[in-house]
C-alpha cells in the first residue's frame, strides 16, 4: 500500500482558528483517549501554566487491529477487548466528571471495513462517541505534544510517531524562527501545519509530512512467515525504508549540528529504557533522554543477540512490549541509516498529550510561554 501523502503543500490542512471560549475555566479537567491498532490510551489532565497536570490515566494493549492485514476487518475478540478497556475509561471519566474531551480512532479504524459498525457497537454499549481522525490530523497532533523537547538550537526537526497500525514523519524547518521562539512555534502548529494569515509570529514551516501504512504491528504481521530472527529484522528494515523513497527531505540529508529527531512511541522510550538498563520503567528518566545513533544501535544489536526467547524475558522490554519491539526496532533502524543524528530525542508523550495541548490552546487556558 502506497503511503497516503500530500502533494505539496498545497495539501496540508487548512488551518482553522478556532474561537476561544469567553470565561475559559482553568481548573476544568480536559480528557484525550487514543485507540490505535495496538493500545487503549487516556489521560484525564487540568492545565497549569503552560503544561497540564496528569490527574488519572489508563492504558491498556486491546490489539484492536490483530488479523486486519489478512480480513481486513475488526475481528469479534478484537472488539470485545477494546469494549471493555472502553468501558473502564468511562467510569473514570464519569468518577472525574469530565466535560471537555476528545476520543479519537486512529489506522485501525481508518482502514477496517467494519470500523463504522464498530463505532457504534462503542457508542451504544459505553455511552462514548468516538471519531476517527485522519493521518494529517495525527502527524499534526504527535508534532505539537513535542514542542516542550524542541531544543532552542534546532533549525531542522524531524519528528516521528511509530504507532501500531502507520508511522507518521514530520519535517518542519525552523531557521526562520528566532531561537528563543522555537519550542513555542511548535506549539502555534495546533491550528494546522500552514501558519494563518493574521498571525503575526514567526512560524515553523513544515517542509513536508507522511503517513506511511506500517506501524509496529502491521509491519510484524507482513513478514510474520520469515522464521529466522535476524533475517525477518533486515527484511522489515528495508521493507519500510522502500515506503520513504518519496519524501521529500529523503535525498537531502542535513547537517548533524542544527538536527534534531524526536521519537515518540513505546518502540522508542523502550531502546531508551534499554539504554539506561531500567529494570522498572521511569519516565522522568527517558521523556527528553539525548541519544546517538551509536547508543540505538547498540541497544538493537543487544536485542538480536538474546534471540526471541531473550527478549520475552528481558525485564527492561517488558511482556506486553517484546512481541513488537523488533518491528519498532526495524522503522527506527531505517530512519537513523537514513538521517544519521546524535541528538534523538525521547519522547513519552505523543497524541494524547497532543489533544490535551490542543484543547488546551484553542481554550485560552494555558499560558504562552514553554520552559
Amino acid at each position: 500500500m502506497a503511503p497516503k501523502r500530500p502533494y505539496g503543500a498545497g495539501a496540508f490542512p487548512k488551518p482553522v482558528e478556532p474561537p476561544v471560549p469567553q470565561t475559559a475555566d482553568r481548573e476544568e479537567l480536559y480528557a484525550a483517549l487514543d485507540l490505535g491498532t495496538n493500545s487503549c490510551r487516556m489521560l484525564i489532565a487540568q492545565p497549569k501554566g503552560s503544561q497540564f497536570h496528569v490527574i488519572d490515566s489508563f492504558s491498556k494493549s486491546v490489539q484492536l487491529g490483530n488479523g486486519l492485514e489478512a480480513s481486513g476487518r475488526l475481528s469479534r475478540g478484537s472488539i470485545t477487548r477494546t469494549i471493555q478497556a472502553l468501558r473502564v475509561c468511562r467510569k473514570k471519566l464519569d468518577k472525574h466528571k469530565v466535560k471537555r474531551m476528545r476520543l479519537v480512532a486512529t489506522e485501525a479504524c481508518r482502514r477496517a471495513k467494519n470500523s463504522r459498525d464498530f463505532l457504534r457497537r462503542v457508542q451504544r454499549e459505553t455511552g462514548l462517541t468516538l471519531e476517527i481522525i485522519k493521518p494529517e490530523e495525527e502527524a499534526r497532533l504527535a508534532v505539537i505534544s513535542c514542542a516542550p523537547l524542541v531544543s532552542t538550537k534546532t533549525e531542522q526537526l524531524l519528528v516521528v510517531d511509530i504507532g501500531g497500525g502507520s508511522t507518521e514523519l514530520v519535517w518542519i524547518d525552523l531557521s526562520a524562527v528566532p531561537m528563543a521562539d522555537r519550542p513555542r512555534a511548535i506549539m502555534r502548529l495546533h491550528t494546522g501545519f500552514t501558519p494563518t494569515e493574521r498571525s503575526i509570529f514567526p512560524h515553523a514551516k513544515v517542509v513536508d509530512w507522511i503517513s506511511v501504512p506500517l506501524g509496529v504491528a502491521t509491519l510484524m504481521e507482513q513478514f510474520s512467515d520469515v522464521e529466522d530472527d535476524s533475517a525477518r529484522f533486515a527484511l522489515m528494515s528495508w521493507f519500510f525504508e522502500e515506503k520513504l523513497a518519496d519524501f521529500t527531505p529523503y535525498a537531502n540529508e542535513p547537517a548533524r549540528e542544527g538536527f534534531q529527531i524526536i521519537g515518540t512511541s513505546g518502540t522508542v522510550t523502550t531502546v531508551a529504557a534499554s539504554h539506561l538498563g531500567l529494570r522498572r520503567y521511569d519516565r522522568n528518566k527517558v521523556d527528553g533522554l539525548r541519544m546517538s545513533s551509536e547508543q540505538i544501535d547498540s541497544v538493537i544489536r543487544d536485542y538480536l543477540h538474546l534471540g526471541p526467547v531473550g527478549r520475552r524475558n528481558d525485564p527492561r522490554i517488558g511482556r506486553d512490549r517484546q512481541a513488537l519491539i523488533m518491528s519498532g526496532a526495524a522503522i527506527l533502524q531505517a530512519l537513523l541509516r537514513i538521517w544519521p543524528t546524535d541528538r534523538l530525542s525521547v519522547a513519552d508523550r505523543g497524541l494524547r498529550e497532543g489533544l490535551l495541548y490542543a484543547q488546551m490552546t484553542a481554550d485560552g487556558v494555558l499560558e504562552e510561554a514553554l520552559p
